[in-house]
């Protein structure tokens, strides 16, 4: 008797996809720590002059993605 029901076997299928999309992000992307990380030391490399903190992100998340590949 299978008393696997259909929710059940779909939320597998779903749970098992949802872990190959997160895997290929980690591995094609710099993860946020990373990211910020590099933005900050962005920021006190220009002397710590505020309102330049998304110009800041952009490019720590360039150059660590340039890195990649």
């Amino acid at each position: 008797m299978n008393t696997t029901g259909r929710k059940t076997v779909k939320a597998k299928t779903t749970a098992a996809k949802s872990v190959k999309a997160s895997a290929a992000v980690e591995i094609g992307s710099p993860s946020f720590e990373t990211i910020a990380k590099r933005s900050y030391e962005i920021y006190l490399a220009r002397g710590a002059q505020p309102g330049h903190e998304v110009e800041d992100w952009l490019a720590a998340e360039a150059e660590l993605t340039a890195k990649l590949h």
